[in-house]
């Protein structure tokens, strides 16, 4: 007999005979022995319409009295599914998330989970009742008694949090997808069914297969160990499972904020060659990493820099050994990269360094939180230690420093984020456990699992950065105090002295809601702080490509950028980690890019998929 939690979202409940159908799926789980916690999302397009009566009151509806309103759409789904239950002769109970023990920040409307007080569900549980719980809702704390939502995705969050407050065997996603798929099938409707994913790969594909979980949802069952499932409301098919390493031993208190950073980790075996002064144009990083893959070197960082007039900047590190193979090719083909359309301008020139590190803080925790990697660059200021490049993910942000400052920056960094010498990350290595908490078998899946696309990006770019310990710890800290969420950070390569002073251009990728306002708060810094001219593009697209499977593939990067070039894609920016390759191009050609590459690692399945409306 196994404690399950099963969570249904809006479309599965949508409707009196979609809960009645609901209703049957958990009372035959129930009667093949086991225990059940469900939790639901409110009925189809509830809350959207809750939203609309909230706007037509105000334009600015205060954030406490939203809570209260959007937290009774899943009222009115747990009552009717408690009682569809009830007819069937299942004993149940529906009860909010105040009533469960869900206690929260006093924060309104993107609340984080402290804890689950479990006692009174464990009761109703060894009653033989299946406990029908509101999703997207908590409390702030016994005393106060305010009414918290947890935010987008918030009932996936509550589902997984509540499994692991009750340890429960697994838990169950329902949804309106068979699984998790290689990618939005909206958008490409021969899209793959994946068996299993990590952890790790589905953060960093949070906005793939028709967003089927929410980060936090994923976070929680990384650093907790929950097995879940993806499945469809629709059919009995497997599902994909998402896999996460055997726990570290968490504390279930402060559940969702305790300890974003769980691993320092740092590689002194590295060198750093840089290409100034590339032209702008599609193909240039596919003819150069597809040269640097036919000579088999395989490179770790890649990033390409905001583009300035006609030129951009491509800098990526290898390891020691290869350096030498990798400046040969640099050299060879930089002559080759020549802009034909303006033959006045500059040879792209090769700039190599030998004495760098790379130190990279790792954890679930830091997704949306955008004061972690604001924290790591304020640390290694305060240490004297200057960021040469940046590299961000979901779940680690990386910095290239001198190797002579490598140790230092550990240290601090390690102090900071109160993390034990020796430490490792959850996820980072391990045991991957099933439903039956047995060894996931090591097979080898693709390289690349899945393409994501994200249209809801603006970049900001500034101009001369003074180069120098503590601007980009300035500049990130003051988006943090703002709640302005950063996700890619490019350093350009190239360094201009001006009045003395050597300096880069930063670029950056935000939300396209928090754009504005994060240019309007740094060009009213900008004077004060020494630096140019704020800039800001919303019209763009992020597309990415995920998979544990790409490290030690030098063709992988090549390949991606090679599809794009044949569709005459222009790449603006690039950025990758470990497992991840992203590519900022135009807002309009979003789409094109992402069935571009999806076809180009034939991602393709022999089955289409049909979102349900």
């Amino acid at each position: 007999m196994a404690l399950i939690v099963q969570k249904y979202g809006g479309t599965s409940v949508g409707s009196v005979e979609r809960i009645q159908a609901v209703a049957q799926r958990v009372y035959k789980t129930v009667q093949a022995g086991n225990s059940l916690v469900v939790v639901v999302s409110a009925m189809g397009k509830t809350t959207d319409g809750l939203v609309k009566l909230a706007n037509e009151i105000s334009p600015n509806p205060n954030r406490r009295e939203m809570d209260m309103l959007l937290s009774t759409g899943e009222q009115v789904t747990i009552a009717l599914l408690s009682m569809a239950l009830q007819e069937l002769g299942q004993p149940a109970i529906s009860m909010t998330g105040a009533q469960v023990g869900i206690v929260t920040e006093a924060e309104h409307s993107r609340a984080r989970i402290l804890h689950i007080e479990t006692t009174r569900l464990s009761r109703h549980i060894n009653e033989g009742k299946v406990v029908v719980v509101a999703g997207f809702q908590g409390t702030s704390s016994v005393g106060e008694m305010e009414i918290t939502t947890l935010g987008r995705g918030g009932s996936d969050t509550s589902a997984v949090a509540i499994a692991a407050a009750l340890k429960a065997n697994f838990c169950e996603i329902y949804t309106d997808v068979p699984g998790i798929l290689t990618t939005d099938p909206r958008l490409v409707a021969e899209a793959q069914l994946m068996d299993a994913i990590t952890c790790d790969e589905m953060l960093e594909l949070a906005s793939l297969g028709a967003k089927v979980l929410h980060p936090r949802a994923v976070e929680i069952a990384r650093n907790y160990g929950v097995p879940l499932v993806v499945r469809s409301s629709w059919t009995d098919q497997p599902g994909t499972w998402v896999t996460s390493a055997k726990p570290q031993g968490r504390s279930l208190i402060n559940l969702e904020i305790a300890r974003p950073v769980d691993a320092v980790e740092f590689d002194t075996d590295q060198a750093k060659v840089a290409l100034l002064r590339v032209p702008d144009k599609p193909g240039v990083a596919a003819r150069l990493f597809g040269e640097i893959s036919r000579q088999k070197v395989d490179v770790d960082l890649i990033i390409q820099s905001v583009h300035e007039g006609n030129s951009n900047d491509i800098a990526f590190t290898v390891t020691t050994p290869i350096l030498k193979r990798a400046e040969a090719v640099a050299t060879a083909i930089a002559p080759a990269l020549r802009s034909q359309s303006n033959p006045k301008l500059e040879e792209a020139e090769v700039m190599v360094e030998h004495n760098i590190a790379k130190v990279s803080i790792a954890g679930a925790g830091m997704i949306g939180r955008p004061g972690v990697a604001a924290k790591m660059f304020a640390t290694l200021a305060e240490a004297g230690v200057n960021i040469q490049m940046i590299s961000t993910s979901e779940v680690k942000v990386s910095c290239v420093v001198n190797a002579t400052e490598c140790d230092r920056a550990v240290l601090a960094l390690r102090n900071a984020f109160e993390i034990e010498t020796g430490e490792q990350g959850a996820g980072s290595r391990g045991e991957f456990l099933t439903p039956n908490s047995s060894l996931l078998t090591p097979h080898s899946p693709p390289p690349v699992r899945g393409v994501a696309l994200d249209m809801n990006q603006a970049r900001l770019a500034i101009r001369q950065l003074p180069d120098r310990p503590g601007m980009a710890a300035k500049l990130f800290g003051l988006l943090a105090q703002h709640n302005i969420s950063v996700d890619m950070i490019i350093q350009s390569q190239r360094c201009r002295v001006i009045d003395g002073v050597p300096r880069r251009d930063i670029a950056f990728t935000v939300s396209r809601i928090d754009g504005e306002n994060a240019k309007k708060m740094l060009t009213q810094v900008a004077a004060e702080l020494g630096w140019g001219e704020v800039v800001l593009d919303s019209a763009i697209a992020k597309v990415s490509i995920v998979g544990a499977g790409m490290v030690g593939q030098p063709g992988i990067a090549a390949k991606m950028f090679e599809a794009l070039a044949q569709q005459e894609i222009n790449i603006q920016m690039i950025a990758t980690s470990e497992i991840k390759i992203s590519c900022v191009v135009a807002q309009e050609q979003g789409v094109k890019a992402l069935q571009a590459i999806h076809a180009a690692f034939e991602l393709a399945g022999s089955e289409k998929f049909v979102v349900p409306a």
